[in-house]
């Protein structure tokens, strides 16, 4: 089954991006050697952010995120996991867990 994992953290906080990177280069590592890994990336920043909404027909769009949160979406993992149990540790160990937030949803799947 499929997980997404959602990587919150709050832009304000300055990160020493060496040691981050570094331990972000392992995770990726551990991942994808594990067979787990589907996909990932890291979002710029939600400054560079565009939100879409269609209202009676007309599209809008307004700068940056939808709703003013202490915490923003900064990236993702894709993962293939056997169970929750499973994408939790995997979510566990990606770097920004510890000062930020993991947040973990499995993919539903249609059949088309």
């Amino acid at each position: 089954m499929q997980y997404i994992a959602l990587i919150y953290k709050d832009e304000a906080i300055p990160v020493d991006m060496e040691p981050m990177m570094q331990a972000y280069g392992a995770f990726n590592q551990e991942l994808v050697a594990s067979g787990s890994f589907v996909a990932g990336d890291a979002l710029q920043p939600v400054a560079t952010s565009t939100s879409v909404r269609v209202r009676d027909g007309k599209t809008e769009m307004t700068d940056g995120p939808f709703a003013e949160t202490k915490e923003q979406l900064g990236g993702y993992y894709l993962m293939e996991c056997e169970n929750l149990d499973q994408a939790v540790e995997w979510a566990a160990k990606i770097p920004t867990a510890q000062t930020g937030t993991i947040e973990v949803r499995p993919i539903m799947t249609y059949d088309l």
